[in-house]
């Protein structure tokens, strides 16, 4: 594919269009094509010609909510274009809008003819990803039906059963088959001298359970209008700091993005709920870690996030053992999936419970929650979810069993369950890959954060005095046994985890960070760890590296073994404030503000670990999702560890 992808988000929904405002139907890469809903593609090829081809681009789309470009029929030099089109789409819940406006270039009427080219193939996301898996879709049957003013294209497997209709406004002349299975809406339109015509169209995707009464808008600009509302909304009432433009920039960005990716969940009693989702385009759905995050980073400046995400993965709690979902009584939910293979059980991701840090990340927002709010009505109702947590954390986490929160690799998903989940994520500092099962140093601090803030509920709200004092000294043992486990002293670091026999995996990494995070290092270690993430080889001058330069495992273009992610270091520099390190904070707060400032105040999923003295601009991360939200959450994290110095 030589055509950039644009993505468009809208809650639950996006759609990925060409420079030329196509999608050509193109299957897997890590990029996606199409508009997709509930992890399925609804709209798989749209493809505009004009008087039967495909018009040049005069100005290409450009990033941003709404896609709009300029298109001219192809001519030459001597040959000025009889007319030009304006090209405008938009996405909302379940929709995607095109306008398309045609006028005339030419004194006398001129007649063009115009044609989009629409299928909808209803691919499961997971047949995309270039993992080169294939899932057998026995009796899977897709129809189509031509309608007044468009075509409905429908797919049944079982009781599956998915729709996305196109409609336009004026009708189209014609609806004619391709011989591909697509549908072809064809309008001649005759133009005045320098006259315009305008054209709506509109898609609706319907998936399968979607009950819901929706209303396709009108225009591309009443979508825009919707969603700029719902920004005003999201930023309303938080004061950035006046000093400092750049953060300031940063932080409305991240509540702008976090407006748009807000997706529909449901709380414990069945009431609605919009929570964050982990980012697009590839999760644009709860996961439980990047959920709790988000509005822990959140929380002092819209506390409505923490008040949506504790209920909803409550709601998804596990209550019983699942192999294939690693599932625990008690274990928080680490991804929900709503498409086809997830329905039919193709995937394990209907209701994955791969994570060991969702768990004690949902006691640690619930907690911090209810002491930032003062609201002690949502910590009473979800007393019994948070005791089923900490009991998971005790029993099949490994917490009495083995004294640490421990995973195994998971063969149908996850091979690593924490935060660095790529399989060669946990490694030692040769890059050698631990056996057995693996304790990961940041579940840890977690886990001791998670002790004591529950133990804090359990004795100011709960009113259950022994319950407290039990997990006040669970979370000492744990900081002692960690400390005496983990440390290396011939590094003044941290392990980043021990394998199956408690050897110490010996790479130098970022997860020490979070341990400053959650207060699990004794002072002294703390400051040295704090001072050693702002070492050259670890702080790239963008932020701290995942994994410290000069180890043999270290690559900057690696997923979990040398790049920068926006989050990890937003954690950092929390720690280093609650050490007393501000110096440090504001470091890392510069850093990643400088890399914001270069790419339009948008904090990615991740950058390349390249340092700004030999690369002046940060690098991008090949495959990172363009919109995140825990980096979109990063920056009001920063003004928290920093404020607007």
């Amino acid at each position: 594919m030589t055509d950039r992808h644009h993505l468009l988000v809208h809650g639950g929904t996006f759609a990925a269009v060409g420079d030329r405002g196509d999608i050509s139907g193109y299957r897997g890469g890590s990029a996606p094509d199409g508009m997709f809903v509930q992890d399925a593609r609804h709209l798989s090829r749209w493809q505009l010609t004009v008087d039967g081809a495909v018009p040049d681009t005069l100005t290409p789309v450009a990033d941003g909510d709404t896609a709009r470009c300029v298109l001219v029929p192809r001519g030459g030099r001597n040959e000025p274009p009889a007319y030009t089109l304006f090209r405008e789409q938009a996405v909302g819940d379940a929709a995607f809008v095109e306008s398309l406006r045609v006028t005339s270039n030419r004194p006398v009427p001129t007649t063009v003819r115009l044609a989009v080219t629409a299928d909808a193939d209803f691919t499961d996301q997971f047949e995309l990803r270039s993992d080169h898996r294939t899932y057998t879709k026995a009796g899977a049957v897709r129809s189509r039906k031509v309608l007044g003013h468009g075509v409905e294209f429908t797919y049944r497997r079982g009781e599956w059963r998915s729709v996305t209709t196109v409609t336009a406004d004026p009708q189209p002349d014609a609806v004619e088959e391709t011989g591909t299975g697509a549908r072809r809406l064809v309008w001649t339109l005759d133009l005045e001298p320098h006259g315009t015509a305008e054209l709506v169209l509109r898609v609706m995707a319907r998936p399968h359970g979607d009950k819901r009464a929706l209303r396709v808008p009108r225009s591309p600009a009443a979508l825009q209008e919707r969603l700029l509302a719902r920004e005003g909304r999201f930023m309303e009432g938080v004061a950035f700091p006046a000093g400092w433009p750049e953060l300031s920039a940063a932080c409305a960005r991240g509540l702008a993005d976090l407006a748009a990716l807000q997706v529909p969940a449901t709380g414990p009693d069945g009431e609605e709920l919009r929570v964050p989702a982990a980012g697009a385009p590839w999760f644009l759905t709860l996961l439980g870690r990047d959920a709790l995050l988000t509005s822990l980073f959140t929380l002092p400046y819209r506390p409505r996030l923490a008040a949506a995400t504790l209920p909803a993965l409550a709601a998804t709690q596990a209550t019983d053992t699942g192999v294939s979902e690693v599932a625990q009584p008690g274990k928080i939910v680490h991804e929900v999936r709503h498409g086809e293979l997830a329905h039919f059980g193709q995937v394990p991701y209907a209701r994955y419970y791969g994570s060991v840090d969702a768990t004690p990340l949902f006691l640690v927002l619930l907690g911090a929650y209810t002491e930032q709010t003062g609201d002690t009505g949502l910590a009473r109702r979800l007393e019994r979810h948070a005791r089923a947590a900490v009991g998971w954390m005790l029993d099949h986490g490994g917490l009495t069993s083995r004294g640490y929160l421990v995973y195994r690799a998971d063969q149908g998903g996850l091979a690593n369950q924490n935060w660095k989940d790529s399989p060669g994520a946990i490694c030692s500092a040769e890059g050698t890959r631990p056996g057995g099962p693996v304790t990961a140093a940041g579940a840890q601090g977690y886990a001791y954060d998670a002790l004591r803030r529950t133990a804090w509920l359990a004795r100011t709200v709960w009113q259950d005095v022994t319950y407290a004092d039990l997990l006040e000294q669970a979370a000492g043992d744990l900081r002692d046994r960690f400390q005496r486990d983990f440390w290396m002293p011939e590094h003044s670091f941290p392990a980043l985890a021990l394998d199956g026999g408690g050897r110490q995996v010996d790479a130098l990494a970022s997860d020490a960070g979070h341990l400053l995070w959650s207060g699990l290092l004794d002072k002294e270690y703390g400051e040295q760890v704090g001072r050693r993430l702002l070492e050259p080889d670890f702080f790239s001058g963008w932020g701290v590296r995942t994994l410290a330069a000069g180890q043999p495992a270290y690559h900057p273009l690696s997923y979990h073994r040398g790049s920068v992610w926006p989050h990890d270091n937003a954690l950092i520099a929390l720690g280093l404030a609650r050490y007393g390190l501000h110096d440090e904070a504001r470091a890392i707060a510069r850093g990643l503000v400088d890399a914001a400032s270069a790419t339009g105040h948008r904090l990615p999923e991740v950058l390349a670990g390249y340092g700004r003295d030999t690369h002046p601009e940060p690098v991008p991360y090949p495959h990172a999702c363009v919109r995140e939200s825990r980096s979109a959450s990063a920056p009001l994290a920063l003004l928290t560890a920093v404020g607007g110095a």
